[in-house]
């Protein structure tokens, strides 16, 4: 797919519209003023902002930490890319057979902690839970859970709000009606949009929750498999970013046509933007294979299941209630998971359309391939997230790093270098360090694949960290 390479506008004209009541003239009959004040301010705005977290590392191997050269590969520490499975927890509602069902598959193919695990009682079968019923559940929650526990997984599909905010922002944000309004209306914003945070709750107060959305136990397996087989596999492509003949449902077109631009180098996602709006093509793609990315604006997007979609997949479509699940008077998220996506978006009541409360491509690819979870690249990305559903597997992971060692040489593969930055590997006797460099001033011009090769690594432990900026 060869990417367009002329950019549009980053700040867009167009005001708010009820996306439920716009055509496809985009005739405004919301208020008037920039949607796109906030989700259009400069990508790089938090980037130092929390700077402790890239402070962080882990390993890649579960060697003691007084392994010796003689005792096998060395130990390798890392920069912290991402949360881990034994920082999520998994919400279940006891009154819903599907979740309990859910749980226990999930919390197995992931390796969570039994403890992780919050038993609540909720209505099942409905699509709204009261303040009540949701205040009740979530006290429970915040009793169970110490700090270290940084993001949540909803096991269960209805119910999908929570009074008028979406079911995940009120368990990740707190009930609060400044994260929803009366259709139209501007909502409160959250500063881990954009955020380099590693650790959300730690240092945002924010746990960023996922539902594991589906109409059936087994479609849920299937997105959980999905998930897991998504792990360190460093696709490039193929995504599309539409414009399509809705112009409403389109006004993420020029950070579209960014993202595009923003990865056009050797080495870089493939990505195309696919620019419809005069009508004289398709509103949509169809027998496309491994399609990575898939971002559109429509009330119901045709054909998605003719395509097919490799493990990891992120998709959503911009209108009024795709938050709606299993099913919507629109198109559901759901209905992309069911085409073999792993993680797709929607709003749970009218938002209109200002892109603030929908996911910003050129935050979630970024954060998504530089090693985060799903979830964190996800949340990040959306500067407005109360009237906003997060579906899909949290803890897919297609980027990262891995650590090799084969005849003495240590291979490092990772996509978490940050351009702008230099990064040194030391050598230590001893897991405590100190580290001594031995190879030093590692730097990349763009983010991509790279690999750290040292031949004869005889030291016992080696970390590769973050020496400026």
């Amino acid at each position: 797919m060869k990417p367009v390479k002329t950019l549009a506008p980053l700040v867009l004209a167009a005001a708010a519209c009820a996306l439920a009541a716009c055509g496809d003239d985009g005739s405004d009959t919301g208020l008037d003023g920039g949607a796109d004040s906030d989700a259009d301010s400069d990508a790089d705005s938090d980037a130092d902002s929390d700077t402790d977290s890239d402070t962080d590392s882990d390993t890649d191997t579960d060697t003691d930490s007084d392994t010796d050269a003689d005792a096998g590969p060395p130990t390798v520490f890392l920069p912290r890319e991402s949360i881990a499975a034994d920082e999520l927890a998994v919400l279940v509602n006891t009154n819903d057979a599907q979740s309990i069902a859910v749980a226990e598959y999930y919390m197995a193919a992931r390796g969570i902690p039994e403890a992780n695990r919050v038993d609540l009682e909720l209505p099942a079968g409905v699509d709204v839970a009261t303040l009540e019923e949701f205040e009740a559940a979530k006290a429970v929650v915040d009793a169970a859970l110490g700090p270290e526990i940084q993001a949540l997984a909803i096991t269960w599909t209805r119910p999908y709000r929570a009074d008028c905010m979406s079911i995940t922002s009120a368990f990740a944000l707190g009930f609060d009606t400044a994260y929803c309004s009366t259709p139209c209306n501007p909502t409160a914003a959250v500063d881990y949009f954009n955020s380099e945070s590693l650790a959300p709750f730690t240092d945002h107060g924010v746990r960023p929750a996922m539902m594991l959305a589906a109409a059936s136990v087994e479609e849920a397996e299937a997105l959980v498999d999905r998930g897991v087989a998504s792990d360190l596999t460093f696709p490039l492509g193929d995504g599309v970013l539409v414009r399509t003949t809705d112009t409403a449902r389109s006004v993420r077109w020029g950070a579209f046509v960014q993202t595009v631009d923003d990865w056009d180098y050797d080495g870089g996602l493939g990505l195309e933007y696919v620019d419809n709006s005069d009508g004289s093509g398709l509103d949509y793609i169809e027998g496309a294979a491994d399609v990575l990315f898939y971002f559109t604006g429509l009330a119901s997007v045709p054909s998605i299941e003719a395509n097919t979609y490799r493990p990891g997949a992120v998709a959503d479509h911009l209108t009024s209630y795709g938050g709606q699940v299993p099913t919507s008077g629109q198109m559901s998220a759901v209905a992309w998971l069911e085409a073999g996506v792993t993680a797709s978006y929607g709003t749970v009541v009218e938002p209109c359309n200002y892109t603030q409360k929908f996911p910003d491509t050129r935050v979630v690819l970024p954060f998504y391939f530089r090693g985060g979870t799903v979830i964190e690249a996800y949340w990040k990305s959306v500067a407005w997230p109360g009237e906003g559903l997060f579906v899909g597997e949290p803890l897919a992971r297609p980027w990262g790093s891995t650590v090799t060692f084969e005849g003495g040489t240590l291979t490092i593969r990772t996509t978490a270098l940050v351009p702008d930055k230099t990064y040194a590997l030391g050598a230590a006797e001893d897991a405590a360090g100190p580290y001594t460099p031995v190879i030093e001033g590692i730097t990349v011009p763009h983010l991509q694949i790279t690999e750290i090769v040292l031949e004869d690594a005889t030291a016992p432990f080696y970390e590769l960290a973050e020496t400026g900026g």
